[in-house]
């Protein structure tokens, strides 16, 4: 069962299928999640312009050791091959298509699958720029400064039966969330916390997880430089 624990400080990569032409091009990120002791390979994105999906799935289930999860842009992207769904409800924003539509449409997929589902709150923060996941799902991210309404948002999630709240700037932003609001947040729900989005820095990422993150998702910073994995990884270790 796909579980995140609130004790947990985990290091999770996501990799989006859209940035690769093919499987074959991923060899040097596989080798370099499997020296870094990453804790969860997260998969998907939110608009898939090839047909690499299913294929990067069963290509990390074959190289790497980390479970394999979906981060869901649609309820398209489901495959059974995965170890497990974060079923992203997008509470931040009032599209009904991303708070129960989708789910809907994917729920047969996912029931006959038989993958771990761990219902996830989804916030889309401000993270200084437009980003695909606030334009393919039609709805504005949350003013960075508005900690308040992230954290009523949180809460309401974790009052929903989410479990586990993730706050994201979107892929590539321009900054990353303000310890504030990680602080503020994780203090307030009794349930895991993940934050990712323009999380660049071995620094950043610390400053994270000694916020009260339980899960950091790194990305864009990675495909730039993967020599980063390795230092974040050793961050993580020391936590």
């Amino acid at each position: 069962m796909l579980e995140i624990q609130t004790s947990d400080k985990k290091l999770a990569v996501l990799v989006d299928p859209d940035k690769w032409s093919n499987v074959d091009q991923m060899s040097d990120l596989v080798s370099a999640i499997n020296s870094s002791n990453v804790d969860l390979v997260l998969v998907g994105g939110s608009f898939m312009a090839n047909d690499l999906f299913e294929n990067t799935i069963a290509f990390l289930k074959r190289k790497t050791a980390a479970p394999v999860i979906i981060f869901p842009g649609n309820g398209m992207q489901i495959s059974s091959q995965a170890d497990g769904i974060l079923l992203l409800s997008l509470i931040s924003g009032r599209n009904s298509e991303f708070l129960i539509g989708q789910h809907v449409v994917a729920a047969p997929a996912i029931a006959r699958s038989g993958i771990s589902v761990l219902p996830t709150g989804y916030l889309l923060i401000e993270g200084g720029k437009s980003t695909a996941a606030s334009y393919m799902s039609n709805t504005c991210p949350i003013p960075k400064d508005q900690v308040a309404i992230i954290t009523a948002t949180a809460l309401a999630g974790e009052q929903l039966g989410m479990r586990a709240i993730y706050l994201d700037c979107g892929s590539g932003a321009n900054n990353s969330l303000s310890i504030e609001i990680i602080e503020t947040v994780s203090e307030r729900i009794k349930i895991p916390l993940i934050v990712g989005g323009g999380i660049r820095s071995i620094e950043e990422a610390q400053e994270k997880w000694s916020a009260g993150a339980n899960v950091v998702v790194i990305g864009t910073a990675i495909e730039k430089n993967l020599s980063l994995l390795e230092d974040f990884a050793k961050i993580n270790e020391g936590l």
